[in-house]
């Protein structure tokens, strides 16, 4: 007897990062401690910690922030010289400051 296999319905999922929490003192990428973000379509909000955020981002979640000129430059994962993994915005294939500039909370 074979098992009958439903295709698997994709959801597509986009987040908007809208500001940052950083660890106390902290004014680098990787002391970014969670993100706040919106979600495209459906407008839920929420928290995710750096960690959570770095799982998602690498297993394909699309999170974004928009710059100065509206351009959504996306967050890619990347390592620091500690080995502390964390996300950063890239665009064009230049790395970019955007989380940092994001309000706090």
């Amino acid at each position: 007897m074979t098992e009958s296999r439903r295709p698997r319905k994709v959801v597509l999922v986009s987040v908007r990062i809208t500001a940052v929490r950083m660890l106390s003192d902290g004014t680098l990428h990787s002391h970014i401690e969670s993100l706040r973000w919106i979600e495209d379509g459906t407008g839920d909000v929420g928290d995710t910690s750096r960690s959570l955020m770095v799982d998602w981002v690498e297993r394909g979640g699309y999170a974004y922030t928009f710059d100065d000129s509206g351009d959504k430059p996306r967050l890619v994962v990347r390592t620091s010289a500690a080995g502390t993994k964390y996300v950063q915005t890239q665009a064009d294939g230049i790395w970019k400051d955007n989380l940092l500039a994001l309000p706090r909370f």
